[in-house]
């Protein structure tokens, strides 16, 4: 009887070690391998996006292309000046740029493009605005908002705070905080060619410190006035700090120009739509005033 219970306790021992064999050995449940671009993801961290505030899905614009400055100055009516856009016309190239894809870009946008090769959409403008008119703000600024643009606007310092034809300072504050860019054209609007070193500096000096007290920013670009530069007025502004600076020539702002020595694309109110279309889709033409 107690060979038998020996034999029986035996067994079950060995039937017990035979079923721990089974599971040890046993294949697990099939894994399905990760796909390629989820090994990617695995493995290398996502970048980040080298043209901020950019749509992703842009096609971006090769480096060392030109790109379309447009220099506007008034939006408002004035019979026979060809300076002064009228708001319906203005909306009416905001709305075309807006329908056909086009990005706006700050001046350090632009810069970063130049110099660094940051890379900006195929499809880019700059919108800028000369002088500093009081409807700058309210027609303008408006407009901007309704189809969120940006732009620059070039403040003749002496100006501010004048008249009411002029930009104010709480103007120039709200426009700043809300990406509207405020940079120099000077105190005085004074023809810098016709200055000596001297007064130039004080021209282009005087309304960097103005705004740069006005706004808590530091000032980096100037357009001249008139759009007169020569290579006193270039170094006089290289001198003053300025890192890029726009002339009144017709052509497609490009490095080639100069850093200092910008193209503009001239906007007049005589112009109908099928002029602005070509204005911002030819890069090689020289456009004039008229």
């Amino acid at each position: 009887m107690r060979k038998s219970l020996t034999l029986i306790f035996i067994l079950i021992i060995s039937l017990s070690l035979l079923g721990c064999t089974k599971n040890a050995v046993k294949k697990p449940a099939s894994v399905t391998p990760p796909t390629s671009s989820e090994t990617v993801k695995q493995v290398v961290p996502a970048l980040p996006s080298l043209v901020p505030s950019f749509d992703k899905t842009a096609v971006m614009k090769a480096a060392g292309k030109s790109v379309p400055v447009l220099m506007y100055h008034s939006i408002s009516y004035k019979k026979d000046n060809a300076i002064c856009l009228p708001a319906e016309k203005f909306e009416e190239h905001l709305k075309y740029l807006k329908d056909n894809g086009y990005y706006t870009l700050t001046l350090t946008d632009l810069y970063d493009y130049f110099v660094k090769d940051t890379p900006v959409p195929e499809k880019s403008v700059v919108l800028t605005f000369d002088d500093g008119y009081r409807d700058n703000y309210t027609v303008m600024f408006p407009l901007l908002k309704k189809y969120n643009f940006k732009a620059t606007i070039f403040v003749i310092t002496s100006n501010i705070d004048k008249d009411d034809n002029s930009l104010t300072t709480s103007n120039l504050l709200e426009m700043e905080k809300q990406g509207i860019d405020i940079e120099s054209h000077t105190v005085n609007h004074e023809h810098l060619k016709g200055l000596t070193k001297s007064a130039q500096l004080s021209e282009l000096v005087e309304s960097k410190k103005a705004l740069e007290k006005i706004l808590n920013k530091q000032v980096n670009f100037i357009a001249y006035p008139y759009g007169e530069s020569n290579k006193s007025v270039i170094d006089s502004a290289k001198e003053a700090g300025y890192t890029m600076a726009f002339t009144t020539n017709g052509r497609w702002s490009s490095k080639n120009n100069g850093i200092l020595s910008l193209d503009r694309v001239y906007i007049s109110s005589f112009h109908d739509m099928k002029v602005f279309k070509d204005r911002i889709t030819n890069p090689n033409y020289k456009f004039t005033a008229n």
